[in-house]
């Protein structure tokens, strides 16, 4: 018998229908031999409702008690899963994320797992019985709940798939699994047939919503094997792992695309080795995080500082500058908003140069304005004009001939 991880998300548990669509799931994967453990998301909208709940009461909702509030929304599904598999005969037990040993650090709203005790989890399968998990929530040290973030769940599973030592971690999804770019927006996005973690990663982490970045991380730390999955459809989805052979020798694999960024510009700062340091440490220091950095120098002992962040964080951020003006040093900030990051992502971007220069090229052919920039060995990410993030998207996807891969790849 092997070990086989499944995380179902909101849409795949959204109402009863669906939880029983999940029990057949869970049962034809247990008739496979294996034994099984399911984290499960909240249902539907129901997170999205209670947050609406807490922000009707209150401006600013105290974080300890939001997660208190929201943790409850997968305790739900957990209980409403685990009755439909006992109806079918089958035994099954939910636990929450502390009930199944799930410790993090004390952060509210946004925590990181830092390790699970599996002992509970171990009993119940030797017991012959289906563990069904609550995602997305743990607990302190001190006992505090917590909540891991938006999208959470599929690092509970992933995590737990690592703690178990797993054969398999399972991503059910309303997809049927990793798109070349999100197929809501490009009509020629194809489904990818496997894909490396370094190429999954920062696909996630440059907007692909597919999945978690935290868990495709734990995947790639503790070699866990992911394959992202319809929950509806039988039809293999897209396997996540370390190596995997490109099709068609594709050097760009996939286009990730987020928009609501803003830049940010903090004008005339000391051009010392101090200053870098101290205006992202105290960004960081309060929860705010950054991504596309430029430095550009205006005079010869001052220098500009610009960055892109979430636009929901604009107010933070210039909370936070402006209270700490004093300790940084600098003359002015400015911000322009209504921008989008389009981004492409190839492992074979390290061995063939020349890619950055192609997406430049098309952009500008376009018409569509770069504002920001930023490379590594398998990506390059671009600031545009949020108007312009579809038309970018669409013909960047053209120029490197992701419409061409077989629409069942």
């Amino acid at each position: 018998m092997g070990l086989i991880v499944q995380k179902f998300g909101g849409t795949s548990v959204a109402d009863v229908n669906k939880i029983r669509n999940v029990v057949n799931r869970v049962i034809e994967e247990r008739k496979n031999g294996n034994d099984i453990v399911v984290v499960v998301s909240a249902m539907g909208k129901t997170t999205d409702q209670l947050v609406k709940m807490a922000y009707d009461l209150s401006a600013s909702p105290n974080k300890r008690e939001l997660d208190m509030l929201l943790t409850t929304g997968e305790q739900v599904t957990i209980s409403l899963l685990a009755m439909a598999l006992r109806e079918k005969g089958v035994e099954a037990i939910s636990y929450t994320g502390w009930q199944a040993g799930i410790t993090t650090e004390s952060v509210h709203g946004n925590a990181r797992i830092m390790k699970i005790d599996s002992e509970n989890i171990k009993s119940e399968l030797a017991a012959g019985k289906i563990v069904i998990v609550a995602g997305f929530q743990g607990v302190t040290k001190e006992g505090a709940i917590t909540t891991l973030g938006r999208g959470g769940s599929d690092t509970t599973a992933v995590a737990l798939a690592a703690a178990l030592n797993a054969d398999k971690c399972d991503i059910f999804t309303d997809v049927t699994g990793v798109f070349t770019t999100d197929p809501r927006y490009v009509n020629g996005a194809r489904k990818l047939a496997g894909i490396s973690y370094d190429e999954m990663l920062e696909l996630a982490n440059l907007g692909a919503g597919v999945l978690h970045p935290r868990a495709v991380e734990f995947a790639k730390n503790y070699g866990v094997k992911l394959e992202v999955r319809s929950s509806i459809d039988k039809e293999s989805g897209t396997v996540i792992e370390e190596e995997f052979e490109m099709e068609q020798n594709l050097v760009v694999r996939g286009i990730a695309f987020e928009d609501q960024i803003t830049r940010v510009s903090v004008i005339g700062v000391d051009n010392t080795i101090a200053s870098l340091p101290t205006i992202f440490s105290t960004l960081a220091d309060n929860q705010l995080n950054v991504d596309i950095i430029i430095q550009s120098g205006s005079k010869a002992e001052k220098t500009d500082i610009s960055f892109s962040i979430k636009s929901n964080d604009l107010e933070e951020t210039l909370r936070v500058l402006k209270n700490n003006q004093e300790k940084l040093n600098y003359e002015s900030v400015e911000f322009e908003s209504g921008l989008a990051k389009v981004s492409i992502v190839g492992a074979g971007m390290v061995s063939n140069p020349g890619v950055a220069a192609k997406m430049f090229e098309v952009l500008a052919a376009e018409g569509i304005l770069v504002k920001m920039v930023s490379t590594s060995e398998i990506k390059v990410s671009t600031v545009v004009n949020e108007k312009l993030m579809v038309k970018a998207v669409e013909a960047l996807h053209d120029a490197f001939e992701l419409s061409k891969l077989p629409v069942n790849a």
